[in-house]
């Protein structure tokens, strides 16, 4: 059935047994180091430690077809079709649960901790919760920018305020890239065919 559902979005399953590529996608940002604290010389001067950062984090991909039941609920809760929110997801982060961008983005959907609290998303590794929340979102960046989606995912990549400052998608090459990124994936067939030999 789940395999049924993921081709009728456009996915196939993804073997859970990819090995990492060199570098993982996203990292946990280091540690900061308290404040006052240390070591002090004779003098009473902090003296410098090394400082151990957190190992890159990387978490195997969800599969698309392991998504699928989520994915058509929130979709269709928030009335919302199911291929976008896909091609969000793997726009956003590569379907890795435990994603964290360098500005604090979480998740499968990326939801900024502000943004994931205001959603009354509680965990934002929780795939269920993350999914909501972000389709929760994208529904009213749809509803304030009248159904455009060019607007509404340069919003969501971008912050609602670069979108209104700029008067449309903000000439961000990282913004710019994201919405065309997901607007080809939408134009793609839903399940191209193999070719004919």
């Amino acid at each position: 059935m789940a395999v049924g559902v993921a081709a009728s979005i456009g996915k196939h399953a993804t073997p859970r047994s990819a090995a990492p590529t060199s570098g993982a996608f996203f990292t946990l940002p280091p540690m900061p180091a308290p404040e006052n604290a240390g070591p002090l010389d004779a003098t009473g001067a902090p003296v410098e430690i090394a400082v151990a950062t957190q190992p890159v984090l990387y978490c195997e991909p969800v599969s698309e077809t392991d998504l699928a039941p989520i994915v058509l609920d929130a979709a269709r809760r928030e009335g919302l079709e199911p291929r976008l929110l896909t091609a969000v997801i793997e726009q956003e982060s590569a379907f890795r649960p435990c994603a964290v961008s360098e500005k604090g983005a979480q998740g499968l959907m990326q939801l900024m901790p502000a943004t994931a609290e205001q959603l009354g998303v509680r965990d934002p590794f929780d795939i269920q919760q993350n999914i909501g929340g972000g389709a929760r979102f994208l529904k009213e960046l749809l509803t304030r920018y009248t159904g455009d989606l060019s607007l509404a995912l340069g919003a969501y990549n971008a912050g609602p305020t670069k979108v209104d400052q700029a008067g449309g998608v903000p000439a961000i090459p990282e913004t710019t890239n994201y919405v065309r990124e997901i607007l080809c994936k939408l134009a793609a067939p839903a399940d191209p065919k193999p070719p004919v030999e």
